[in-house]
């Protein structure tokens, strides 16, 4: 599908703070991830903004037209912008990846997960009358278990396992 070419205003210009220039290699590789269209939807239209707000093509649509067409926001534009210029096409492209959220990035491990289990039914440390997640996190630490843990991780895997906890009780 061809679009047709808007100048964008020289206001518009003004206020970019991040100015998408394609080179002569980026606009083909581009105009091909949006023509095959085996990639995700997600990286056909991050495709098709950078294409769209390229200076060099006749100085780019103006954001508000571009967010029209494509059904984004201006702040998804001025996002991939600026990730363009900041870190390059690839990444505008690819983004960092999404994060699992089934596991903390392999920060607890089953065994280390057992320990968790294990440290949580245990007696809690003296003056304290329960286990919070701030200290479950500070003693793993202070066992070895791990490096360092936050004591929202805690929680996930405590949550997780809550099950276990009843078992004992």
């Amino acid at each position: 599908m061809r679009l047709p070419i808007l100048k964008n205003t020289e206001k518009e210009k003004m206020i970019k703070k991040y100015i998408v220039k394609l080179i002569k290699e980026d606009r083909p590789a581009l105009e091909k991830l949006v023509s095959v269209g085996k990639i995700s939807a997600r990286k056909i239209t991050r495709a098709r903004i950078l294409l769209m707000t390229d200076e060099n093509n006749g100085g780019g649509w103006p954001d508000t037209q571009i967010a029209k067409t494509l059904n984004v926001s201006i702040a998804t534009i001025e996002r991939l912008r600026k990730i363009f210029v900041n870190q390059g096409m690839n990444k505008a492209i690819h983004g960092n990846g999404r994060r699992k959220l089934s596991r903390q990035s392999g920060k607890l491990d089953k065994e280390k997960e057992a320990q968790l289990i294990a440290l949580a039914r245990s007696k809690p440390p003296e003056g304290h009358r329960r286990w919070t997640l701030r200290l479950l996190a500070a003693k793993m630490s202070e066992l070895h278990y791990v490096d360092s843990i936050s004591h929202v991780t805690i929680s996930k895997v405590l949550k997780k396992r809550y099950t276990a906890l009843l078992n004992q009780t």
